[in-house]
């Protein structure tokens, strides 16, 4: 197949759209089931990048989970603790504990649950049946991945009434060095990022603290090659094996460190024992559970605690989390890892991200006010890298 027709581009009155390859080449990609849109491809193809360069990079199997074009989060497959399994809700899912892969889906998948409804998934492996198991419990518009088992397949085509848009990616393609992108009829052309993100870019340790385990370079790259396909300005936390938190599109740098650090700390907060104690009524969906625990996590006790109201969700009244219950839970997180895609110019992104429980840091450099984000890591003890290496994606 050389081209395929799109029902629409972005919105539906941007009629005709299609996906091609302007030299005429079959297309690397076969719709299996469903029928893929154009955002949703612009999200399976960042996808697919994003977690064959996590594969690469680590040796392991890699899921990510896209949304509108950046990845809410991205994992690789490390075991799950039970804790994370009670988070996404996957405590009841037979085999799990013996596919990496489905670990990195739920890793992935169960990070941001807020931001991956109705997402795109990506995945580095042959899709097995235990990760098909998953994937269909969970609301969502798609997967790309290099293969399906059988049965993972059908599991997957009876998705969403048989439209579940399952897409089959050739593992062996590369795409030409330059590529090229049309705004306001004008031709853009680049060199496409082809840059290999590997532990050579993790040598340049800056700060006092120079102790860097394979687990905390792991999660560093975790969170370099996350933004290599975020959005920019972008900056990601990544904690054993995943992305926790991942800030993108925003204008300043502050603003990304200080909206990743909230996704993660809404991530940590998820196994609050007090989050896990959540008496919810039978009948209450996943992607409500979803809600009223961000609810009860971010905002203030009317919303799900009060007289009138708790009733609607839970069987038990529950016990508000207060501020200095939230502050003294997070304090006994560290070992956070924080990725960003460009310089750091004041030193202020450093005293939010300690307070995620931040350790590790890896960044380009460059900035008149190194020395000054250099100090404030040494007060922290916090380990920094300074790469060189910008990653933009627009």
């Amino acid at each position: 197949m050389k081209q395929l027709e799109l029902k629409y581009g972005n919105n539906p009155h941007q009629k005709p759209a299609s996906i091609s390859i302007n030299d005429g080449q079959e297309l690397p990609l076969t719709v299996l089931n469903g029928k893929a849109g154009y955002i949703n491809l612009l999200d399976a193809l960042n996808g697919w990048q994003l977690v064959r360069e996590l594969k690469e990079a680590t040796g392991m199997p890699a899921a990510t989970s896209f949304k509108h074009v950046s990845p809410t989060s991205a994992a690789i497959g490390r075991p799950l603790p039970d804790v994370l399994k009670k988070i996404s809700f996957v405590e009841d899912i037979e085999g799990l504990d013996d596919s990496a892969l489905a670990g990195a889906y739920v890793r992935a998948r169960g990070t941001d649950r807020m931001c991956s409804f109705g997402d795109f998934v990506a995945l580095s492996e042959v899709c097995d049946v235990v990760t098909a198991r998953c994937l269909k419990r969970e609301v969502s518009d798609g997967v790309i991945a290099p293969g399906y088992e059988p049965e993972a397949l059908e599991i997957l085509c009876a998705k969403r009434n048989g439209n579940y848009t399952v897409l089959q990616i050739d593992p062996t393609y590369e795409p030409a060095e330059l590529e090229h992108k049309d705004v306001f009829g004008i031709t853009f052309t680049q060199h496409r990022n082809d840059l290999t993100i590997d532990e050579s870019l993790l040598k340049n340790i800056v700060t006092t603290n120079t102790e860097l385990s394979l687990e905390n370079k792991q999660d560093l790259l975790i969170g370099l090659i996350t933004l290599k396909y975020t959005q920019s300005n972008s900056v990601c936390y990544s904690y054993q094996g995943q992305a926790i938190g991942v800030g993108a599109g925003q204008q300043s740098r502050i603003h990304c460190t200080r909206l990743a650090g909230d996704k993660a700390d809404t991530w940590f907060l998820r196994q609050h024992p007090r989050v896990l104690g959540l008496q919810f009524h039978d009948d209450l969906g996943r992607a409500n559970r979803d809600n009223v625990i961000d609810s009860y996590i971010n905002q203030n006790e009317e919303d799900v605690c009060a007289p009138g109201v708790w009733e609607n969700y839970f069987t038990e009244r529950p016990q508000p989390l207060t501020a200095e219950d939230k502050k003294e839970f997070l304090a006994t997180f560290s070992g956070v890892s924080l990725a960003s895609d460009a310089f750091f110019p004041f030193s202020d992104n450093i005293k939010r991200a300690v307070k995620s429980g931040v350790s590790y840091v890896v960044q380009p450099g460059g900035s008149i006010r190194d020395d000054a984000v250099i100090d404030e890591c040494n007060a922290h003890n916090v380990v920094m890298v300074c790469n060189g290496v910008r990653l933009f994606h627009h």
